[in-house]
């Protein structure tokens, strides 16, 4: 998956990588956001099946509680150490090819929001359904340096290359 993903950026601008990767979700038809708009439930089912789909991708990962709008619910997953940030090593390619594409399918294909919080000191991550995640350009994740293990970092920059 690295190795495609690597492939995925070559000549590609950050915009373009992300918008490669929405591409290959599936369109989600009007009438499922209508039959199921978003909800608490909703929000807590997604947080609760997504380790039984997606251990194999990123690696272990629990279940939390957490608060979005106010209230507390079942709705965040704790990704201990994530296997794609950790194996790629890259910024770059955690915020262009999984954070931003999979928070704008969620949000906008699916109807319900989801904010994704890479800790690039541990490789762990947070997923929140329910909450709506910021703008790119105001997402703190995406003003990250280059990760000292990525084989292309800039060293010293104060923003990793590849997210420009």
């Amino acid at each position: 998956m690295v190795e495609v993903s690597r492939s995925m950026m070559k000549g590609r601008s950050a915009a373009e990588q992300r918008e490669a990767v929405i591409q290959g979700f599936p369109e989600v038809p009007e009438w499922f956001r209508r039959v199921f708009p978003y909800s608490k439930w909703g929000a807590e089912l997604n947080a609760k099946i997504t380790p039984a789909f997606f251990t194999w991708l990123v690696g272990p990962m629990q279940t939390a509680v957490t608060e979005v709008d106010g209230q507390q619910q079942m709705s965040a997953v704790k990704i201990e150490r994530c296997r794609y940030l950790a194996e790629s090593g890259c910024t770059g390619m955690c915020i262009n090819l999984c954070k931003s594409p999979t928070q704008a399918f969620f949000t906008e294909q699916l109807g319900m929001p989801l904010t994704m919080t890479p800790n690039f000191e541990d490789l762990s991550c947070e997923m929140v359904f329910g909450k709506r995640p910021p703008p790119l350009s105001e997402d703190p994740a995406a003003q990250q340096p280059c990760l000292a293990s990525c084989a292309t970092a800039v060293v010293g920059a104060a923003r990793c290359h590849k997210l420009d």
